[in-house]
């Protein structure tokens, strides 16, 4: 696969969905300044995000094309998007990073509702200074209110287009699971485990490696966020690898356990619990389903099997632009599933105390149920001799 980037077309369906719900919901503006949005509604990709020194701003009027409002530094590199109307300041400039510039632009357009729709609420941030979010307020005599579960709203449903790059993605990442285990040697540290997936995920296809999580524990693992340790693998050690590695800025997001040696049965017996609470999820997983259902059907087969020894947090989530996005799947969480939404189907138990097990698949919902992006992980646990 080597279509970077989407057509035309898809980015004006992107507009018009937009200025659809920002009429439904009385908005004027989208105020944009996060790299993902700013992707989404532009295709502007660059690695100078890592800079916290310039804020870059994204104008989304409720008629009319996008307004970049960016330093000049990122002149030429918008101009190669679609994005016409592109209004720039010397920047870094302490005394005025672009505040007045955007107030300006910001100004000149009609005002219907007097509201300016943010990214101020649940999984977002705003990525300026909050001493200029408070001047640019000052500047305004229009509302600027919270537009999260607007904005959330819209990249809920993945395009086709959209849904084409993370199925690439997971079949790299699936790919390079399935090769891992050839790749371990004895004496191996979690981070000698780590940079051997880099390299591998990196041959097949995948582009950056944001997250990859590796643990190690004898029986199983305390903890599945950390980063590698230069802890050795040993015989009766349980691994985990967790990798959120991207293609075309879209993300993966799935594990996969390994037995060094032979697994106990406490380890093979947990492991099958997992998979089969994954595998029936997935089965019954449909449009129309609320999430709480498929978060209840887990909770019933772990539950089933370890009475009381089962996590009451969420059992997965949507993913996309980033490595976790709305929805939560949790027992209170009725949303519906929607064809076009992409998910984690993520169980987890900790079986003794301080030693976890978690699986995790990527899954698309498609209008007679569900698609799966991953390669289903084995169902006994790999064992690495």
């Amino acid at each position: 696969m080597s279509n970077y980037g989407f057509k035309l077309e898809e980015y004006e369906n992107r507009l018009e969905k937009a200025q659809a719900l920002m009429h439904f919901y009385q908005i004027d503006i989208f105020l944009i300044t996060t790299e993902q949005f700013m992707r989404y509604f532009t295709g502007f990709s660059t690695q100078f995000w890592q800079s916290p020194t310039r804020p870059w701003y994204l104008i989304i009027p409720l008629k009319g094309s996008p307004k970049a409002v960016i330093p000049e530094i990122g002149f030429s590199a918008m101009q190669k998007t679609w994005i016409k109307e592109i209004y720039t300041w010397p920047s870094p400039r302490s005394e005025d990073e672009g505040v007045s510039l955007i107030s300006k632009v910001i100004k000149e357009i009609p005002s219907k509702f007097n509201n300016i729709g943010a990214e101020l609420g649940k999984e977002m941030s705003l990525r300026m200074p909050l001493t200029d979010f408070f001047l640019l307020q000052s500047t305004l005599s229009r509302k600027i209110i919270d537009a999260s579960s607007i904005l959330w709203e819209l990249r809920l449903i993945k395009s086709n287009a959209e849904i084409e790059k993370i199925k690439h993605i997971c079949k790299i990442a699936s790919n390079s699971f399935g090769n891992l285990p050839s790749l371990i040697k004895e004496g191996d540290t979690e981070r000698d485990i780590a940079k051997k997936m880099k390299i591998d995920l990196m041959f097949r296809g995948a582009e950056n490696i944001p997250y990859l999580p590796v643990a190690s524990g004898e029986g199983g693992v305390s903890q599945i966020i950390c980063e590698p340790t230069n802890r050795v693998l040993k015989s009766g050690d349980i691994l985990f690898v967790d990798t959120g590695s991207t293609y075309d800025g879209y993300f993966c997001d799935f594990d996969r356990n390994y037995s060094i040696g032979k697994a106990s049965k406490t380890v093979n017996d947990v492991y099958e619990i997992l998979w089969i609470a994954t595998q029936d999820t997935i089965e019954i997983a449909k449009p129309g389903l609320p999430l709480s259902n498929l978060w209840e059907l887990m909770v019933d087969k772990l539950n089933k099997y370890l009475p009381n020894n089962f996590s009451k947090g969420r059992f997965g989530h949507g993913f996309g632009l980033q490595l976790t996005e709305p929805p939560s799947i949790t027992f209170n969480n009725m949303m519906k599933l929607q064809p076009n939404m992409v998910l984690t189907i993520e169980p987890s138990v900790e079986f003794m105390p301080g030693k976890i097990l978690v699986h995790e698949e990527n899954i698309v919902i498609k209008e007679n149920g569900v698609e799966l992006l991953t390669t289903r992980a084995p169902y006994k646990i790999t064992e690495i001799n």
